[in-house]
């Protein structure tokens, strides 16, 4: 949102199967955010949706250097859980692809230790570049001050931030809540330009301005027959209940030919007409489902879909969905399709 403000055209990635984080990241930015994920989508794929973003820019006029000294383009890619968790992890993107990391790091009730961790963080690999710190959730000024003088000179600090609740973004089970329920979009906004202001006190344009490029290769990928689903029209499931879909895969499906369509189960009475196959994405129907099962008329219109043979893909809440009851966080049961016989349940942050 920072650079944004200040004329950027900013690029994010999101690293690792996560629907909720890019929803966010969206929203911050004004782009469409992409999952990279080494294991599901290859290396491949994930070196040409950064190539892609990083040409686009370089196209755009809008991409040149401005008097802050801040490339007009940027591309960031947000982590998942620590920096070398999971595999692939957050760190083996970063030497895959060249990214230079800035450790975000929680120094809540530690300051020297903070600048210790870092540097062995910075230390435990060699393969990529760790180029900063940024302190977040800081007590005091004085606390950033003992993290930033622990610091070697090859690891500066790039931010002390406080702790402050008017940065923090609203959660519940699964992780942080969706823009798109009511009023979270405007909260959110409120939130993330507060987060602007914190950052930009804290003179990281400064140290964004001294970043080098950094060069991504093209990678040659077969394109998939374009018109393998000619013809076929798919409906899919987008509200504020069901908006667990990957970007890539709406996009893998037009570049077969098909033709996309979106409808709410919760607030639309009946699946689209034109609608030839149906995508039913997770979400929180468990949230949702009291409206869920009180509009019978989409139901019957599912159920109709169901009945003539239509193709549907349905999980993780679209399951659900397709169930023939829904057992809510507070213990109500209620009706949902039938599609499938089943029930089911939700057991508090257990899911």
């Amino acid at each position: 949102r920072l650079l944004k403000r200040r004329g950027k055209r900013v690029r994010v990635f999101k690293f690792g199967p996560d629907y909720l984080d890019p929803q966010i990241l969206a929203l911050a930015s004004g782009e469409p955010v992409v999952q990279l994920d080494l294991w599901m989508a290859g290396e491949e794929w994930c070196r040409q949706q950064i190539y892609n973003a990083a040409t686009s820019m370089m196209a755009d006029d809008s991409s040149t250097t401005t008097r802050d000294g801040v490339n007009g383009g940027v591309i960031l890619v947000e982590g998942a859980m620590g920096l070398y968790d999971g595999t692939p992890s957050s760190a083996d993107l970063a030497a895959k692809f060249g990214i230079p990391v800035v450790l975000v790091m929680d120094v809540r009730a530690m300051a020297q230790t903070a600048a210790a961790i870092a540097v062995g963080l910075k230390n435990y690999r060699t393969d990529f570049d760790m180029i900063g710190m940024i302190a977040n959730k800081c007590g005091s000024n004085y606390h950033g001050k003992l993290v930033r003088e622990a610091l070697p000179a090859d690891l500066p600090m790039w931010a002390a931030l406080k702790r402050e609740e008017n940065v923090e973004l609203p959660e519940r089970h699964l992780g942080l809540v969706q823009p798109s329920e009511d009023g979270q979009e405007v909260l959110m906004n409120e939130r993330i330009d507060a987060g602007a202001d914190m950052l930009e006190a804290s003179g990281i344009l400064d140290q964004i301005g001294q970043l080098e490029p950094v060069a991504f290769q093209s990678q040659r990928i077969e394109p998939p027959p374009s018109k393998a689903l000619e013809g076929v029209t798919v409906a899919i499931a987008r509200d504020e209940a069901f908006s667990f879909a990957y970007a890539a895969n709406i996009m893998l499906l037009q570049d077969m030919g098909a033709s996309i369509v979106y409808f709410s189960p919760t607030h639309d009475t009946t699946i689209p007409p034109e609608a030839t196959a149906l995508w039913l994405p997770g979400g929180y129907p468990e949230l949702h489902a009291k409206a869920l099962s009180e509009n019978s008329r989409m139901i019957s219109s599912l159920r109709r879909f169901h009945e003539n043979d239509n193709p549907i893909l349905a999980e993780c809440g679209g399951f659900l969905y397709c169930m023939e009851t829904l057992v809510d966080l507070h213990g109500t049961e209620w009706a949902m399709s039938s599609l499938m016989p089943g029930k089911g349940a939700m057991k508090n942050k257990a899911g």
